[in-house]
């Protein structure tokens, strides 16, 4: 390439010599002169191509050689492997390799504090995220890439930027929007039996019976997972604000107690009286989340609480399941409001990552809007936190919301809950199993937080 470059070098100077004759040379050597300059351009352009070509090639061989490691707890990736598809398209693109790297959700967040603790985190981390509890899970200050200065940033939903903002910085990027659950169920099943949509829980609690005498499972619930079980007691937060004036405030300034809220206690006693009646099956302890797209397709099953994405993988799995399932607010305590839950897992590149440069080139990627509706249209969500991509939500949920008063979960609004979020999964799997009572369960949420505060050296907890 070099001798390239010389010879084209050299023409410049023949032409440059030729045309210093002055205007008493002949016309045919002025033209001479001038293809001759024109043909050293193209060398030298020629020899520049070259030179970028062969570049491009050593930089494409050196990207070959990276893998960059993503660590997810099973939730954290939609089942339909969307993301694992995009990861695809980015390693056919730059030739970084992607290797995910899935812990059970019950494992996850013990996992992956040992792992930042030791040093040996992941070079992308997907982490459930919120203002609340950010700092306690993975303190992005110490450990995470500050990604301010990204395109992206700028494009983001406003609403979801606190959930991975840490003192005027962003340390994350989130994808999934705004998320609502309410009880999902079977339409055929219910018009069979005769049933209406329960508004207090006596009547689905009759509504259960009658499911249960026709041989079908009542309500699908996953504890395996460790987190599904927990929905009805903190993401019924919306109504318990509807009772208590300023709630959230009150108990994160320390003015009220968990245990001051009854209807959370009534819940808990709830739940632990339908297990008992066989409402949710017999072997709902051992069950996964996932599985209940399948019992809810096969019509094993007629209801369960799910976020409304929940409609789409069943109806993409059974067919024959499209404008066959409605949604109603579980009526835990007699609730009728909708939680709102504007948190979700979101991903963050570890500081002593060796590949930060390809890991922002990764989320570089997963942000561009044709990979966000890429996104979208591969399942598991109905929108995403970013404007730019219409929502898919469907008109009933839509409906839905304007229905009922709407409030913000309890994990979201209240400190100190989120944390613990799985410590109570194995209190209420230790509820249904005989080994604590509903009061028990209630009492260490309580405790729990009194103990995280005093930990964290938060004021409000101050004697």
């Amino acid at each position: 390439m070099k001798r390239v470059i010389l010879k084209a070098t050299g023409i410049l100077v023949l032409a440059a010599m030729l045309t210093g004759c002055g205007t008493t040379a002949a016309t045919d050597t002025a033209a001479t002169s001038a293809a001759a300059a024109e043909n050293a351009t193209s060398a030298v352009a020629a020899a520049t191509s070259q030179a970028a070509e062969a570049a491009s090639t050593a930089e494409a061989a050196k990207k070959s050689n990276v893998t960059i490691t993503f660590g997810t707890h099973q939730s954290g990736l939609p089942t339909s492997g969307v993301v694992q598809d995009l990861a695809a398209d980015f390693e056919k693109e730059t030739g970084i390799k992607v290797d995910f790297q899935v812990t059970p959700d019950d494992q996850w967040r013990d996992l992956l504090k040992t792992k930042l603790d030791s040093g040996e985190a992941y070079d992308i981390m997907c982490v459930d995220a919120d203002p609340l509890s950010l700092v306690s899970r993975i303190n992005p200050e110490q450990n995470c890439v500050d990604l301010s200065d990204q395109e992206w940033v700028s494009r983001m939903d406003p609403l979801v930027l606190p959930d991975v903002t840490v003192n005027g910085k962003v340390y994350g990027v989130q994808f999934p929007g705004t998320r609502i659950s309410a009880c999902v169920y079977n339409k055929d099943i219910y018009q069979k039996l005769g049933l209406s949509v329960p508004k207090t829980y006596k009547d689905f609690k009759a509504n259960c019976q009658k499911i249960l005498d026709s041989g079908i499972t009542p309500m699908y619930e996953g504890c395996q997972n460790g987190w599904h079980q927990v929905l009805p007691v903190f993401e019924t937060g919306s109504y318990y604000s509807l009772l208590y004036d300023n709630l959230y405030e009150k108990l994160n300034k320390n003015e009220m107690h968990i245990t001051d809220i009854k209807e959370m206690k009534e819940i808990l006693e709830e739940m632990k009286e339908c297990a008992d009646a066989g409402y949710f099956g017999q072997d709902f302890l051992s069950q996964t989340v996932e599985g209940g797209v399948d019992a809810f397709g096969t019509g094993e099953a007629a209801m369960m609480y799910q976020s409304m994405d929940f409609i789409d993988q069943v109806e993409e799995a059974y067919p024959d399941m499209k404008g066959k399932m409605g949604i109603f607010c579980l009526p835990w305590a007699d609730n009728q409001s909708v939680s709102v839950n504007p948190t979700n897992n979101a991903y963050f590149i570890n500081k002593n990552s060796k590949y930060i440069d390809e890991c922002k080139q990764f989320l570089n990627f997963l942000a561009r809007p044709e990979n966000l509706q890429k996104r979208l249209d591969g399942g598991g969500i109905t929108s995403v936190c970013w404007p730019e991509i219409p929502s898919k939500e469907r008109p009933e949920v839509q409906e839905y919301m304007k229905s009922l008063p709407q409030g913000l979960v309890m994990q979201v609004g209240v400190s100190y809950i989120d944390p613990q979020w799985m410590d109570v999964g194995k209190d209420i799997d230790a509820m249904y199993s005989g080994t604590m009572t509903p009061d028990e369960v209630f009492q260490n949420i309580e405790k729990r937080r009194n103990e995280q505060a005093e930990l964290q050296n938060d004021p409000a907890w101050a004697k």
